[in-house]
């Protein structure tokens, strides 16, 4: 048997996709191949139970011939986008597609009509799986670093990254404080606060575009916080979110990374709600998340996705996340 999955974004998302690869890829055998984004093969790349990974640039067509010589049983549609339609309708056969509640979503987003099922969106992907016989075998998300991208903390490596360390931070807290949408992330000024409440060192966590906030806040909130925005690659951002003690993050990618390695997570949401289902997943009968938010706030989900400013103008979804949980990070 072979069977197509298809998930073009993004990091996050696609990590979720992981217990229903390892659920079809033992459960039934088959040859798993995965469609996906190249700007997003890092996430995938050294996963065993994928026999062959597809990427695209932007689009499909650059590789449906391809495709079509593999003859697929099935074809997984975990994205159910204008992309994967188009896919579909080029090899033929037969196809899953996962549920997007969209309406649901858009009633809440909308109306604060709440109309969302109480289920995680690891369980509705594995819904497309079910006809198929295939079950969750409870043991949560993967996530496999490749070799060359482990960083070791105290390796030559992560101290010439580190230059001139004021302290290996042996023992640490990863603070993954970037996130695709500016609604999604707390201000500059607040995550500087909850660092000099922490007396662990702290690793701050984010991409080339948090690379000047990060700078800004360690500099501010003292020399027990290290900056690595915009210094590693996605896997060595990994390996470090493996290696720490907890883990403060946004809703993110990196969240996801750091459920899938069973770390102790304090996440914190601003425009958009755990409700969406893309909380933190854990194996069967284990949370070890703890969610900051702010609820009753009549605005909020003001996106399913996020915006670059608070559509109000007062961000009363970030600013008025309590400290106090950070300082017993001592």
């Amino acid at each position: 048997m072979k069977i197509l999955f298809i998930r073009f974004s993004s990091i996050g998302d696609i990590v979720l996709t992981t217990p229903v690869i390892r659920c079809v890829k033992q459960q039934l055998g088959a040859d798993i191949h995965f469609l996906t984004k190249q700007s997003f093969r890092a996430v995938l790349v050294a996963n065993p139970y994928i026999d062959r990974l597809v990427t695209i640039q932007s689009d499909v067509k650059e590789v449906l011939y391809s495709l079509q010589q593999e003859k697929y049983d099935y074809i997984l549609d975990l994205h159910h986008n204008t992309r994967s339609w188009q896919v579909k309708r080029a090899l033929g056969g037969k196809s899953y597609s996962f549920n997007k509640i969209n309406i649901a979503k858009w009633l809440i987003v909308n109306f604060k009509i709440n109309r969302l099922p109480a289920v995680h969106i690891v369980d509705r992907y594995l819904d497309t799986a079910r006809t198929l016989g295939v079950y969750n075998d409870g043991r949560g998300l993967d996530y496999f670093i490749p070799p060359e991208d482990e960083l070791l903390v105290g390796s030559p490596e992560f101290q010439q990254i580190f230059m001139p360390p004021a302290a290996l931070p042996f023992s640490f807290i990863a603070f993954v404080i970037g996130a695709a949408h500016a609604t999604k992330r707390l201000p500059t000024e607040k995550i500087i606060s909850i660092c000099q409440k922490i007396r662990q060192p702290i690793i701050l966590l984010g991409g080339p575009e948090d690379a000047a906030t990060g700078e800004q806040i360690a500099q501010a909130a003292g020399a027990h916080v290290y900056n690595a925005c915009g210094k590693l690659r996605l896997n060595q951002s990994a390996s470090l979110v493996r290696q720490a003690a907890q883990v403060i993050t946004h809703d993110t990618g990196l969240m996801h990374i750091a459920a899938a390695f069973r770390k102790d997570i304090i996440s914190i949401w601003g425009n958009t709600i755990p409700e969406f289902g893309m909380y933190p997943y854990y194996p069967q009968g284990e949370n070890r998340n703890i969610s900051l938010e702010i609820k009753g706030l009549a605005c909020r989900p003001c996106s399913k996705i996020g915006y670059a400013r608070c559509p109000k103008g007062h961000f009363r979804c970030m600013r008025a996340i309590s400290e106090t949980p950070f300082e017993a990070l001592i």
